[in-house]
This record gives C-alpha cells, structure tokens and sequence, in this order.
C-alpha cells in the first residue's frame, strides 16, 4: 500500500527535474511501472501471508510459496541501495519504503528457512 501511496509523487519528481516536453514523455511509463509493481506486491503479500500458518505447521507446498517469496524479496534491499544511490534518503517516504523493505526482507528469510518441525519433533528438511 505504501507503494501505491507513493505514486502520486512520481509525477511531481519528475516534473520538477525535467523540462515539460520530457516529463510529458517520461511521467506515463514511470507511473505505469509504479502502479503496476505496487498491484503485483499486493497478491503477493497475501499469498505469503495465506501461506504461513500452513508453513508454520510443516505443509511442504507452503514452506514451498514462503521460501520463493522470501529469495524473491532478499535482494531487493541490495538492489535498491545498488540501483538508486543514497540520493533519494532526503524524502521521508523513501526512508519509510527502504526501512519496510530492509526489515521486511530479514524477517520473511529468517521465517521461511526457520526449521519446521512436525507433531513428531523431527525437524523438515523440506
């Protein structure tokens, strides 16, 4: 949601960096690719979410969907940092986005390789 919530200010970024005829072409795609990132995280933190007390009680096709959904998000941090430059930290919401983004990481990769153990005690190694 913060995603989405953060589209509008594309638009001013831009406008604001460019002169007009360029951010009347650059603004369209970069709106587009904001929006549609923004739609796709959200099926995907609800299938994470969906999945966890599945995974938590040792269901192998959960621990499946939380595993690739956590190795799919682990590099986004680096990749941020990698691709945007410290620059942008001057905006709050960027700060906020990074933060979620940095924590958020961490935790779904300690979750989704924590080790299962079924009703026996024997650990998964799923």
């Amino acid at each position: 949601m913060l995603h989405l919530a953060a589209t509008p200010h594309i638009r001013q970024l831009v406008q604001g960096a460019a002169l007009p005829a360029a951010a009347d072409w650059l603004v369209p795609p970069m709106l587009l690719n904001h929006i549609v990132v923004g739609v796709l995280l959200l099926p995907l933190g609800f299938l994470t979410a969906y999945a966890a007390p599945h995974a938590a009680r040792g269901e192998a096709w959960a621990i499946v969907i939380s595993r690739c959904t956590a190795l799919t998000i682990a590099p986004l941090p680096p990749t941020l940092f990698w691709v945007m430059g410290t620059r942008y930290f001057g905006a709050i919401l960027f700060q906020v986005a990074t933060g979620i983004l940095c924590i958020g990481s961490v935790v779904l990769l300690v979750a989704a390789f924590w080790p299962v153990h079924t009703r026996t005690g024997a650990s998964s190694g799923v």
